[in-house]
C-alpha cells in the first residue's frame, strides 16, 4: 500500500542516484513519438523476460496514447505473459480515488471537509479535533495501523472494517492534528468507510457507480481475495536474486487506503477525466492538488494535497502518487502543462532494481519531454575549497531507509549509500555538495559550535533532512555479528545482517532497513517507532529478539 513515509521516499531517491542511462536513451522531440515507442519497447525487452515478473508502461499526451506495452510474466508458475490488459493491484494510488469520492460527496452537500472525524465515528473520543481534511492530508496525528507490530502476522486473513477500526481507535495521537505530517493509512481507511456511511453504498459500490462505470474503466475495482478478477497478475517478491510468491494481503485490510486494482489503460482514462475536470469540479480539483500548509516551522516529507502529491520533476510541475504493497509496485504521474500521463505497474515488491516504477516513470518523462524539460542546472566546482575541510563531513548519515557514509580518498570526498557504489561529492561552496551526474545535492548543517550535525538532501523537487549518526551509537562490527541470524516473527522471519559496520533487519517480503544502537543489545528502527532487544543467555549466546512497537512487546526466538 506504499506507506510513502519519508523512508520509502528516500528509497526512491536512492534508486535515482544509480538510474541506468540505457533506459529510453533517445532524446525525443515532438512528432518523434514512433522513435520513443521503439526505444521504450527495447527497454521492456531488456528489463523483463519470461523468467521475470511483469511491468506495464503507458505514456500519453494530449489525450492520445503515445506508447503502451508490457513484458515479463503476469504469473511465473503458470507461464502467463503480461499484456497491457493485465490487471495489477495499485496500492496507494487508491488514495486519490478515495479523496475524489469524499470531494464528490462534499459537492453534493452530503458532508464537509471540515467535519470532525467524531461525527462519523463517535468512538474516537481521544481524537475529537481531527477533521476529514486532516485525514486527507496525513496530518491527523493518528498512528498507522500498517505500522503495528502484529500487522503482518494478521494481514493475510480477512478482517471486518469495524474490527480494524476498533484495533486503531485506542491509539494515542503522535501529534496535535494539523501540526505535522505523517503518512498514515489509517486516515484513508477511515475515509473509505465514511464514503460508505454517507453514500449508503459500499466503498466499492460507490466508486463503481460514480466513477468507473461512467468513465468506462472496465478493468478497475476493489480487489476481493475471494473472487479475484480475470487477467489478474500474481504478486512476487524478488530477494536474493530469485522470485517467490509475495505475502498475499487480504485486501479487506486496505480499503480506502489501497484496495484497488487496475490497468495502465484504465489509469490513463482516469487521469484524463480527473485532471480534465470531468470527475470533480474545478474548485475541488484545485483543492486536491494544492499542497496542505503546515504551521510555520513545520516541514513535511511530501508535498501532499488530497490523495495526491504536487511537486516538480526537472522543473516541470507534476501531480501523482505511487503505490506499493508486498508483491506490487505502481506509479501514476500527470504533467499538467504538457497534459502528459505516465503509468507504470509491476507485480513484484521488493522488485528488481531495473523494474522500479518510479525510476521508470521519471526516466520516461525525462526522455519523452526532453524538448521542454529543464536541463540539469549547471554546476560549478568551487576549486578554492581546501580538501582538508572534508574531515568535517566524515561519518554516517541517517537516510531512514539506508545509511550514507561519507569518506575521503586521494583528496576527494565520497558518499556511499547502503547497497550502492561509492560516488564522488563535489563542492559548489562551503558545506554545499552535489553529485555529478544526477540532479541531487546535500547541504551540510552545522550547530552553534560549528560542528556538522546533519544535512539537507534535495532531489526531484523535494528535500528532506538527514541526521549525522553520533559515534557513540556505533557498535563495532565484530560485536554486531553476534546478532546476525534469523528470528521467528510468527509466520514471518526477521533476518539480520551486517554491512559496512551497520546492522540491518529484514522481515519476510519487506525491504531491508538499518537498525541503530540504543545500548549494548538494543536497537531501533527509524522508519517506524519500533525497537528490538536481543536476549542473551548465561553463556553469552543470543537466543531471541524482543520486539517492542506501539505498546506491544513479544519475543521472537532465534532459529
Amino acid at each position: 500500500m506504499n506507506q510513502v513515509t519519508s523512508g520509502r521516499l528516500v528509497w526512491f531517491f536512492l534508486a535515482l542516484l544509480t538510474v541506468p542511462t540505457a533506459i529510453f536513451p533517445m532524446k525525443v522531440a515532438n512528432g518523434q513519438t514512433n522513435v520513443f515507442a521503439e526505444k521504450a519497447n527495447a527497454f521492456l525487452a531488456k528489463a523483463a523476460s519470461d523468467k521475470t515478473s511483469a511491468v506495464a508502461v503507458l505514456v500519453a499526451s494530449d489525450g492520445k496514447i503515445v506508447f503502451q506495452g508490457a513484458a515479463g510474466q503476469a504469473d511465473l508458475e503458470k507461464h502467463v505473459p503480461a499484456t497491457v490488459d493485465t490487471k495489477f493491484r495499485i496500492g496507494s494510488i487508491t488514495k486519490q480515488f478515495t479523496a475524489a469520492a469524499i470531494l464528490k460527496l462534499a459537492e453534493e452537500g452530503k458532508l464537509k471537509i471540515s467535519d470532525p472525524l467524531a461525527k462519523y465515528f463517535p468512538d474516537f473520543t481521544k481524537n475529537k479535533s481531527i477533521t476529514l481534511e486532516h485525514l486527507l492530508t496525513h496530518t491527523s496525528g493518528l498512528p498507522g495501523y500498517t505500522e503495528k507490530a502484529d500487522f503482518y502476522s494478521r494481514v493475510t486473513q480477512p478482517i471486518k472494517p469495524h474490527d480494524l477500526i476498533n484495533w486503531a481507535k485506542s491509539d494515542e495521537l503522535e501529534f496535535a492534528p494539523g501540526t505535522e505530517f505523517h503518512y498514515c493509512n489509517t486516515g484513508y481507511f477511515l475515509l473509505g468507510e465514511i464514503v460508505a456511511k454517507v453514500s449508503g453504498k459500499s466503498y466499492a459500490g460507490f466508486l463503481d457507480s460514480t466513477f468507473f462505470q461512467k468513465l468506462g474503466m472496465k478493468s478497475t475495482g476493489v480487489y476481493d481475495n475471494a473472487s479475484p478478477p480475470t487477467r489478474m497478475a500474481s504478486g512476487y517478491s524478488f530477494t536474493e536474486n530469485k522470485y517467490q510468491p509475495a505475502l498475499n494481503w487480504d485486501m479487506s485490510w486496505a480499503g480506502g487506503a489501497g484496495a484497488l486494482y487496475s490497468t495502465v489503460g484504465d489509469l490513463f482514462i482516469w487521469n484524463e477525466a480527473f485532471h480534465g475536470g470531468k470527475v470533480i469540479s474545478r474548485d475541488s480539483l484545485k483543492a486536491a492538488t494544492t499542497v496542505y500548509k503546515l504551521p510555520k516551522g513545520a516541514t513535511a516529507s511530501m508535498s501532499y494535497g488530497y490523495g495526491l502529491c504536487s511537486t516538480t520533476h526537472r522543473r516541470l510541475p507534476v501531480i501523482g502518487h505511487s503505490g506499493g504493497l508486498q508483491g506490487w509496485m505502481a506509479d501514476l504521474l500527470y504533467f499538467p502543462e504538457q497534459k502528459t500521463t505516465i503509468a507504470v505497474l509491476t507485480n513484484a515488491m521488493p522488485g528488481a532494481p531495473e523494474m522500479n516504477p518510479q525510476m521508470i516513470s521519471r526516466t520516461a518523462a525525462g526522455k519523452f519531454l526532453a524538448d521542454v524539460i529543464a536541463k540539469l542546472p549547471p554546476r560549478n566546482v568551487d576549486k578554492t575549497i581546501d580538501p582538508k575541510s572534508y574531515a568535517d563531513y566524515l561519518g554516517r548519515y541517517d537516510y531512514v531507509s539506508a545509511v550514507m557514509e561519507v569518506t575521503t580518498e586521494g583528496g576527494k570526498l565520497f558518499a556511499q549509500l547502503t547497497g550502492q557504489p561509492k560516488f564522488e561529492l563535489l563542492p559548489e561552496s562551503k558545506d554545499h555538495y552535489f553529485w555529478k551526474d544526477v540532479d541531487a545535492e546535500v547541504i551540510f548543517q552545522r550547530n552553534e559550535q560549528g560542528k556538522v550535525t546533519s544535512g539537507i538532501h534535495t532531489q526531484a523537487g523535494s528535500s528532506f533532512g538527514v541526521a549525522k549518526i553520533a559515534e557513540d551509537e556505533k557498535v563495532e562490527a565484530a560485536d554486531l555479528n553476534a546478532f546476525v541470524g534469523q528470528y521467528q516473527y510468527g509466520p514471518a522471519t526477521m533476518t539480520t545482517s551486517v554491512e559496512n559496520g551497520q546492522l540491518f533487519a529484514q522481515l519476510t517480503d519487506q525491504p531491508k532497513f538499518p537498525i541503530f544502537s540504543k545500548g549494548k543489545n538494543t536497537f531501533e528502527w527509524r522508519v517506524v517507532k519500533a525497537q528490538v532487544e536481543f536476549i542473551i543467555d548465561s553463556e553469552g549466546v543470543v537466543t531471541a529478539a524482543r520486539h517492542t512497537q506501539n505498546g506491544t512487546t513479544f519475543d521472537a526466538p532465534k532459529k
